[in-house]
């Protein structure tokens, strides 16, 4: 546990995000700073910004971590737990504060939005919180001499964040406010996941098969959905195929081992 420890330090991360978010609000900068990340969002294309708001749906970073499953199900499993606290945190939060969107404070027209407009529960931005926490958790759960590299995918998950004000469906202060929420979903998922047997992530363990059954519900939810935005459809299918593939390997590999038992 020693080489996958969580610094003390970490858990204050997301108290600076939240500061920050406040500061913003309680400084009447909710609008200002929402137009200028919205305005500046417009030098890249709106398929830059949906597919990278693709990347903080469930289904959609589920299917793509799914090959975890046969390279790291620790791992996998601390993503998953971290994306379970996150729909939890996400909802009671988004209940609770009940905040207004862009959409149902701004006049129509002036900001830029993709898709259809999204009028309450605001804070804190659910895909935000989603990506963070899967990210996070799925940074703790690694050794920390393979933890540098990883560092991109906190860059990843910013740009998941600023998406959704590039496409004006959260203010700049629901972004914060979901990477920190979200951050302290993943170290809570690393942890939950660090406490499991080694046993249980056997290739023929109950609890993999039942990851796999997930894969195959994620990928009846790719084929019956549009997940945010129609031009995500080719990221859904590329996540079918990943899933698709991983789930042939794995059965393969239970496949063999039974093979092997037998002999």
């Amino acid at each position: 546990m020693s080489n996958k420890a969580i610094p003390a330090l970490a858990w204050f991360v997301p108290l600076a995000l939240l500061a920050l978010a406040f500061a913003i609000y309680s400084g009447e900068l909710q609008s200002s700073s929402f137009l200028l990340v919205n305005q500046l969002a417009r030098y890249l294309p709106d398929t830059v910004w949906a597919w990278l708001t693709f990347l903080g749906n469930g289904w959609g970073i589920f299917a793509i971590v799914f090959p975890l499953l046969l390279l790291a199900p620790r791992v996998l499993t601390a993503g998953i737990f971290a994306g379970a606290l996150a729909a939890i945190a996400s909802t009671a939060l988004k209940g609770y504060f009940d905040l207004p969107r862009p959409a149902g404070v701004l006049a129509d027209g002036s900001f830029y939005r993709l898709g259809e407009p999204l009028l309450h529960k605001s804070f804190p931005s659910g895909h935000t919180l989603t990506v963070f926490a899967v990210v996070t958790a799925l940074y703790f759960s690694c050794d920390k001499a393979k933890r540098k590299p990883m560092l991109l995918l906190f860059v990843v998950a910013a740009f998941v964040g600023l998406s959704r004000s590039a496409i004006g469906a959260h203010w700049l202060t629901d972004v914060l406010g979901g990477a920190g929420f979200g951050i302290w979903c993943g170290m809570l998922g690393a942890l939950l996941a660090s406490f499991i047997p080694e046993r249980y992530f056997s290739i023929k363990a109950a609890w993999l098969r039942l990851i796999a059954i997930g894969g195959v519900i994620a990928i009846y939810a790719h084929l019956t959905q549009i997940m945010d935005h129609e031009l995500n459809l080719p990221l859904q299918y590329a996540s079918i195929a990943i899933l698709l593939i991983t789930l042939a390997f794995f059965i393969k590999a239970q496949m063999n081992t039974s093979l092997t038992k037998s002999e």
